[in-house]
Order: structure tokens, then sequence, then C-alpha cells
């Protein structure tokens, strides 16, 4: 289950994500907004952080204007490594050697195209399970 989440500046690319999971037959929960109405960034990133943290959701994905915001709140709650991604690359190595669980996007800086091509690398690829990798985790971590 993917956990998904947006404020009202990344409405529209999540509602284009969800559609593009569903293609690519993926549970998904919407943890929201509903809607194109100004909101506050922090409520929805934290209600997914929880989410992957708890266990409920296995990865996730956030959206606002710039994917800055998203992040900053989610890598507040404790488990998850949240990574701001603009291209393919990133999201391929966050996963590759850091085991980000949640995957957020600025839907000001990538265009729909690119952001499902970016959720499916990050979807995708699995976590090395490199010593280094998981040492360096840990540290984090700690």
């Amino acid at each position: 289950m993917i956990a998904i989440g947006s404020d009202h500046g990344g409405f529209a690319l999540k509602k284009a994500l969800m559609a593009h999971l569903e293609k690519r037959g993926l549970a998904y929960q919407d943890f929201g907004t509903y809607d194109e109405a100004s909101c506050d960034y922090p409520v929805y990133a934290k209600k997914v952080a929880r989410a992957v943290a708890g266990g409920a959701c296995e990865r996730g994905i956030l959206i606002c204007g710039t994917g800055i915001g998203v992040s900053i709140a989610a890598n507040k709650v404790p488990g998850i490594r949240a990574a701001l991604c603009g291209d393919c690359f990133s999201a391929e190595a966050t996963r590759l050697h850091n085991d980000a669980n949640v995957l957020c996007m600025g839907a000001r800086v990538v265009g729909e195209g690119l952001a499902l091509k970016i959720a499916d690398t990050f979807l995708d690829t699995p976590f090395s399970q490199e010593e280094r990798h998981i040492r360096r985790i840990s540290l984090i971590e700690d």
C-alpha cells in the first residue's frame, strides 16, 4: 500500500499520480488534500509519514509546490527517510543507498510525465542491502 498526499499546489499532480498507480494495479491510500483550496502542507505530510512509519503503508509519495516543505515535514516523523527528487537518477539512488520510504516532488518543478517516471523508479527500485548503506542508515536513525 502506498500512502499519497499533497497540499493545494500538488493536488493536480497527485490526481495524475493516483490514476497512474491505478493503471499499474498498485494500491494506495489518499491522505488529502481533496481539492485545490489553500491548505497547510505539514498536515498532509505528517499523515503520510505516520502511515509509513506506523507500517500501515509500505511507502509514501508527497507533493507540494516545490517538494521542499513536505520533505522537511515528513522527515520530522521518526523512521521516515523522505527524499526530494526531481529526476530518475536521484529516485533510484535514494532507494538503493538510503532506503528512502517517502518520495517528495514539486508540482511546480517537474511536469507530469517526468513525475510519473520518477515515481515508477522510486517504487520499482529495491534497497541494495549493502552493508555500507545499512551502516549509514543506522547512523541517521541514531
